[in-house]
């Protein structure tokens, strides 16, 4: 499986990253320093048939060929400059505030390699917290032969679960991604069985037969279909798509961030899933369950987020917080799914203070670091460097999606282009060099599954 750092190092080395290129020198200053987000790691190795580099040089690949001139795109999401195609059936994207967005959807977030990144971090980060590409215990036990993916975008998914499948020794399996426009490399030159189907999900039936597929994923499109009826239309036309005894996985991420509180109990219910508890702790992340307590964000600028992105999908009849809807969707579906399951995960931005005198943490720390001695001060990390890797992973992506809907949330706090530079330094500041990512403020992810009756 394709490691963090791998990608990490492309990003720093050779990759895109625009993370504060465009902003001011007196921004710039409150960058932080490299080191701490360059050195995600994980364990496990990866088979030979992934190659992070040659994804990501494809992946730019497919962008020249949707947005036209590659060269001609600004990487800066500040720039007031609002240009219009010449070509509009030919290019289905538009150049945006200096970023590129799909022509005619409404769909927030730019289209461009920048944000394309975020989103492949963000599904390495979700694989490397759950500990495989996909969750659903059917996989193993009945292995798909064909797979669709619906929203695909770079079809960096299909290829971790093409890579866990084989780990597993399930070979020949037949990919398929739908997108309203192509932004996928040629995976088959990764040595996947690999089509791609241009198709705008909004609009159904999808253009396949009844009971085509064994497996159907969909990830991350709660910014993408409206909430209520028509996520639950494409959700019955997934289902329809899939065979008996196929399985459904959907994977998403709440918007809304909230604040993990001091000491969360272990749910009865986890106590027969020893797997999942091992990973956690494995990874210093937390499972969500509905005895883990939460309060809104403690930090003032996260909280400024949850306000605009609120504001923003209820104008946009989008949901912030998808993974308190997935579950219930899937249970109304009683005369078509059966075996409903789900992981849901918190990942803190930084080592809370409490987190030190917690016995159960300090004991692995212990074994992690010194063999089973205990640590020698109370105030030492319990975080090892992959588990801190992972957290400030977590918030960059956070921090890179809040730059990716700049114009959005700017829109809905009636900020002009000065304020916003000001409040985007503040923040920048405080989540790096003040302790501000330290307060339990969190990333929570959810994986959902279920198999067809």
């Amino acid at each position: 499986m394709l490691q963090m750092s791998d990608w990490m190092v492309y990003r720093n080395r050779g990759g895109p990253d625009t993370r504060y290129s465009s902003r001011s020198q007196s921004i710039d200053e409150t960058r932080p320093p490299v080191h701490q987000w360059t050195h995600l790691r994980s364990s496990r190795s990866r088979p030979k048939s992934t190659d992070s580099s040659h994804h990501v040089s494809s992946l730019s690949a497919s962008m020249d060929i949707a947005r036209g001139n590659a060269a001609s795109v600004s990487n800066s999401s500040t720039s007031s400059v609002n240009n219009t195609d010449k070509d509009d059936a030919v290019n289905p994207l538009v150049l945006r505030h200096g970023r590129r967005y799909l022509r005619d959807l409404s769909y927030p977030l730019p289209c461009d390699l920048p944000e394309l990144h975020r989103q492949n971090l963000h599904t390495l980060l979700a694989t490397e917290v759950f500990g495989k590409a996909l969750c659903s215990p059917f996989v193993k036990k009945r292995p798909p032969k064909n797979v669709l993916e619906i929203g695909c975008g770079t079809g960096f998914w299909s290829s971790l679960c093409h890579d866990y499948l084989t780990d597993l020794g399930v070979l020949n399996v037949s990919f398929t991604g739908l997108d309203i426009v192509r932004l996928a490399p040629d995976l088959e030159k990764q040595g996947i069985n690999w089509k791609f189907v241009q198709h705008d999900i909004r609009r159904l039936p999808l253009p396949f037969d009844d009971e085509e597929f064994d497996l159907v994923l969909l990830k991350d499109l709660s910014l993408v279909v409206h909430s209520g009826a028509a996520t639950e239309r494409l959700l019955d036309d997934a289902i329809r798509v899939l065979r008996h005894d196929g399985v459904v996985e959907i994977w998403e991420t709440d918007h809304i961030i909230r604040s993990l509180q001091p000491y969360p109990p272990t749910a009865a219910s986890l106590i027969k899933r020893p797997e999942e508890q091992a990973r956690a702790l494995e990874t210093g992340t937390f499972i969500v369950s509905p005895a883990t307590p939460f309060s809104k964000a403690q930090n003032k600028y996260l909280g400024d987020f949850n306000t605009w992105i609120q504001e923003a999908c209820d104008r946009r009849k989008l949901s912030p917080v998808p993974c308190a809807n997935v579950q219930p969707m899937l249970i109304q579906e009683t005369d078509s799914l059966c075996d409903i399951g789900f992981r849901r995960v918190a990942i803190p931005f930084g080592e809370m203070k409490w987190e030190r005198h917690d016995p159960k943490r300090r004991r692995a720390a212990a074994a992690e670091k010194g063999k089973g001695k205990s640590l020698a001060e109370p105030d030492d990390s319990v975080l090892s460097e992959e588990q801190a890797s992972l957290r400030t992973t977590a918030l960059l992506v956070v921090v890179q999606l809040i730059e990716s809907l700049e114009p959005v949330l700017k829109e809905v706090s009636s900020k002009n282009q000065e304020e916003w530079q000001r409040w985007w330094a503040w923040m920048m500041a405080d989540l790096f060099e003040q302790g501000g990512a330290e307060m339990g403020d969190c990333l929570e992810l959810g994986a959902y599954w279920a198999r067809k009756i």
